[in-house]
């Protein structure tokens, strides 16, 4: 199982925002190369890189450092979300050297999308799934749909998504521990791998995480936590290592 650093970006610097709500930031850096490079020290196997701008403006806004990003660390694999809603973005993105890119909204909305470019880009896709109470939410989670993130699971299980990034909003951010039990439930409606987000505060949810990890959990994104102290990246991947 993979722990994967979130490097959240607005405005140029790393940001962690509560519950996804941008007036509710917290300014961690305003290098993301620099960010980037204290993860890859600590260990980290991957990057997941959150575009928050562009998340809201449906189009890219932080490209220039997710560039940068991808340029410094060729060699390891980055994925990134937010306002990733064309075919011309992921070709950009995918020429400037990022692995994997996320589409959230567009998945939603337009879940066709999603067959189309699995098979023009097959193995870079990643769905992004933010959900509230198993309902899930798009448009930098200012709506909230009435489809179940189980359900849209299903319906991309043929079209060859990479992986499932799970994000229970209610947690987000707020330091009160992963909810292991709706990404379980997730990992478990298809055979996507499922990547936990939101609320992975400490070893406790890495432990509770690794216990289930067999039944289709690919990894772990946490951000505040590494930020504020609460999990010690390097010992966590040590420890989904083992």
């Amino acid at each position: 199982m993979l722990v994967i650093p979130a490097i959240d970006l607005k405005d140029g610097k790393c940001v962690r925002l509560r519950q996804g709500l941008m007036d509710d930031s917290t300014v961690y850096g305003d290098d993301p190369v620099s960010m980037a490079q204290r993860w890859v020290d600590a260990g980290a196997r991957r990057l997941h890189l959150v575009d928050l701008n562009g998340a809201f403006a449906g189009t890219p806004v932080n490209g220039e450092a997710v560039t940068a990003i991808a340029k410094k660390f060729p060699q390891l694999p980055i994925q990134i979300g937010g306002g990733i809603r064309s075919i011309e973005t992921i070709e950009h993105y995918l020429s400037a050297g990022v692995s994997y890119v996320i589409i959230g909204t567009k998945a939603v909305k337009e879940p066709e999308f999603i067959a189309e470019v699995c098979a023009k880009f097959p193995g870079h896709i990643i769905v992004g799934l933010d959900a509230k109470d198993g309902l899930v939410a798009t448009d930098g989670w200012a709506e909230v749909s009435t489809t179940k993130a189980t359900d849209l699971a299903k319906r991309f299980e043929q079209d060859g998504v990479s992986a499932i990034v799970y994000t229970d909003i209610s947690r987000d951010g707020m330091m009160q521990g992963v909810n292991w039990e709706a990404t379980v439930a997730l990992a478990q409606a298809s055979t996507i791998p499922v990547i936990a987000s939101g609320g992975v505060t400490n070893m406790q949810d890495i432990h509770a995480l690794k216990a289930v990890a067999s039944k289709g959990i690919l990894g772990a994104i946490t951000g505040r936590a590494i930020y504020e102290g609460s999990l010690d990246l390097r010992e966590a991947q040590h420890y989904c290592d083992q």
